[in-house]
């Protein structure tokens, strides 16, 4: 990515520490308010009416687009390596309940 004229590129090293355990998700929530866009992480189990939050994670409107750019170019790649990710049909994205079927 290009840098704007004047800017100077600053290199972060990212640490991952050996004991991080990762949380499985296969729901997300998202809300935003004037400043900030908020994503829950939750699991929907089969036969449960319930989901339960494991994580929640609040940024910026620009890191959000950020993560949507990131997003985007990973699943593009990811498709053009593995084929393209089916959604079927009777999945319903419901702002106030998620995915629903």
């Amino acid at each position: 990515m290009s840098q704007p004229e004047g800017s100077k590129s600053t290199r972060i090293n990212i640490e991952l520490p050996v004991n991080l355990e990762a949380t499985y998700a296969n729901l997300a929530l998202i809300s935003h308010s004037a400043s900030e866009i908020i994503i829950d992480f939750a699991r929907v189990m089969p036969n449960k009416p319930k989901a339960r939050i494991h994580s929640r994670i609040v940024m910026t409107p620009m890191n959000a687009k950020l993560l949507l750019k990131a997003l985007t170019d990973n699943l593009q790649k990811f498709e053009a390596k593995y084929g393209e990710i089916q959604i079927p049909e009777n999945i319903v994205i419901d702002p106030e309940k998620g995915f629903t079927k």
